[in-house]
């Protein structure tokens, strides 16, 4: 990674930190701070959601989201929606505004215009380093490249070798996912997430992401928890749920719960990913099996902590 890259990375998780901890210094809630950070990065196109998102084998942009609200247990959850801005702002609107938990596909995006919530054309979310992800990752493959989308720009003029291009084609980019957890004054607590799931997806594959109790949960008898990684394991492992139950029912504490599931039960079936969690007595932890994660956590008074590699504290 250049400098100038992680310089970026580091700026827009500091971007993002902040917004949710204005809205906690504020007196808003652990939900809005949620959605306030996650609209950001998923604006931002360094990151695996929204207009950062991946690529799926056919050339378009399945985006998926879930937030969950500690003190309620209620949750949203939407699956393979191109077409709403800020799919986080959609899963809390599923939340909040419809007796249900999950949509899909072109239906979430119908909901999501009859609440009112922004929506764009597909290419809004095209951005030309994921485009040349997804055709290297196809060339790699052997699979048929499809044609550019709709609306996209222009190709470059010239062929410039990869490494002057903003490109993020390596394993640990494949993946990717934004999440954020949260703690309000009203000792509530809540966590989002949001990504574009894998590179080169195929057959409308969905992640752990939106499911929850997978890659998002949140109790305020236990923890917050968004994950990141291979999603099919955590699927597997309900890693999210799984954390706060021990935490609830084993009475572990925090990151020795995230550490158990993550670095003992993932790391031996090879299920690469983390988590960000978060108690309602202010317990803020991160755990991840992989040579780095990009984090950052915050609390009330103090540094922003913000880290990408495994040795950084």
């Amino acid at each position: 990674m250049t400098p100038e890259r992680e310089a970026a990375y580091r700026a827009g998780l500091n971007e993002a930190l902040q917004a949710a901890a204005t809205v906690l210094n504020k007196g808003g809630s652990s939900l809005d701070a949620i959605e306030a950070a996650i609209q950001l990065l998923e604006d931002n196109p360094l990151f695996n959601a929204g207009r950062g998102a991946v690529f799926a084998a056919d050339g378009t942009n399945q985006l998926d989201s879930a937030i969950m609200d500690g003190a309620t247990l209620r949750a949203g959850a939407v699956a393979d929606v191109t077409r709403t801005r800020h799919p986080i702002s959609l899963a809390r609107a599923v939340m909040e505004r419809s007796p249900h938990v999950m949509l899909i596909g072109p239906g979430a995006d119908a909901f999501a215009a009859s609440v009112h919530l922004e929506q764009v054309p597909p290419s809004f979310f095209f951005t030309e380093a994921r485009w040349r992800d997804l055709v290297h990752d196809l060339e790699g493959q052997g699979l048929p490249v499809p044609p550019r989308p709709a609306g996209a720009p222009a190709a470059p003029a010239t062929d410039k070798p990869r490494s002057s291009l903003f490109d993020l084609s390596d394993d640990g980019h494949r993946y990717g996912t934004v999440g954020v957890v949260a703690l309000d004054r009203r000792g509530n607590i809540a966590a989002g997430t949001s990504t574009g799931g894998l590179t080169a997806k195929r057959w409308n594959r969905v992640g752990d992401s939106p499911v929850i109790g997978a890659g998002t949960y949140a109790s305020n008898e236990s923890c917050a928890v968004s994950g990141t990684g291979v999603g099919e394991y955590f699927i597997r492992y309900t890693v999210a749920r799984s954390i706060c139950a021990l935490v609830q029912y084993k009475g572990m504490k925090l990151q020795e719960a995230a550490d158990d599931v993550v670095q003992r039960q993932l790391g031996a079936a090879h299920g690469d990913g983390g988590i960000i969690a978060i108690t309602p007595d202010g317990q803020l932890v991160w755990s991840f099996n992989t040579p780095g994660m990009f984090r950052a956590r915050i609390q009330e008074g103090g540094r922003a902590e913000i880290a990408i590699y495994k040795d950084e504290p």
